[in-house]
């Protein structure tokens, strides 16, 4: 099979497309033929060596939606289930930009009906970091939270989310977003920031820090999406940042959303697996409003 990966760290052009041998399930573990799979900051990332692994064969890709292919024992999956799954880890020799890909029955779902596989893929990662930082703030309905980046893949999902269970949510964004970032289901927008201490908590998706932690009110919430580089604690707010964990259940949840109308799977533009330097060269270009999605 074909999969996308890095040998030496580098810009887009360092990103190779090899032949490999097709990996086999074991135990409690499915096979899925990718019919897409999205491309995510971490990938930038990983290429450029963010992660570590220098002198191995790294694999990109996180996100997947396809067609169950083969099973270990255990699984409660069957070969021509369409699924979507989320394949944690930075450093690994093969991820989902590939023909195929081999995951853990406890990250997989069953895929969004009514949405083709584009789509699909670009939910699992997004989604779950988004619904994990939320998760971390511990809102309660009619609580405020300001979400940075609320434009963007993550902070979109956050938007919605933190609507839908009656949190009154103000986007930060660029002044162009204000209509899309209302239309999620922000109540309030700014371009520019909030007073200080005028919010019950922030959800930083643009990872603006110690600027945003000041417009959490005393005693209130903070949540990053950089693991391990939350801003220290502050006037008795606490402040943390997700590590996103795979979760099969929780994304089943995330896709009932998506099956309401509560979530919306943006898509920015598709690529080839082949041309996987190419998406990695847009994405570098920045200005990306949904996802890159690359098609095997």
């Amino acid at each position: 099979m074909r999969a996308a990966v890095v040998t030496t760290f580098g810009g887009p052009e360092a990103v190779r497309v090899v032949e490999t041998e097709i990996p086999e399930p074991g135990a409690r573990q499915v096979r899925i033929k990718v019919a897409a799979a999205s491309l995510n900051p971490v990938d930038a990332g990983v290429r450029a060596g963010a992660f570590g692994g220098a002198g191995e064969r790294l694999g990109f890709g996180w996100d997947v939606a396809g067609t169950v292919d083969a099973t270990g024992v255990a699984t409660g999956w069957q070969a021509g289930d369409e699924v979507v799954a989320l394949h944690y880890g930075a450093v690994k020799p093969l991820g989902t930009h590939a023909d195929y890909v081999v995951v853990d029955t406890g990250a997989v779902a069953k895929a969004p009906e009514g949405v083709d596989a584009v789509h699909a893929a670009t939910l699992p990662l997004n989604a779950l970091t988004a619904v994990q930082a939320l998760d971390l703030l511990q809102l309660t309905p009619g609580q405020t939270l300001l979400v940075t980046g609320a434009a963007g893949a993550v902070g979109g999902f956050a938007v919605q989310l933190a609507a839908q269970r009656g949190v009154l949510v103000t986007g930060l964004a660029r002044s162009g977003d204000e209509e899309f970032v209302r239309a999620l289901g922000a109540a309030e927008f700014t371009s520019e920031g909030v007073p200080a201490g005028s919010v019950d908590a922030v959800l930083d998706a643009a990872v603006l820090g110690e600027r945003a932690l000041a417009w959490v009110r005393d005693g209130g919430a903070f949540a990053g999406v950089i693991p391990q580089a939350a801003p220290a604690p502050e006037r008795g707010v606490r402040t943390g940042a997700v590590e996103v964990s795979a979760d099969g259940a929780r994304l089943a949840e995330l896709v009932a959303l998506v099956e309401k109308g509560v979530l919306t799977l943006r898509v920015a533009d598709t690529y080839p697996l082949a041309d996987a330097a190419g998406a990695h060269a847009r994405l570098a270009e920045g200005g990306v409003r949904g996802r890159l999605v690359l098609v095997p």
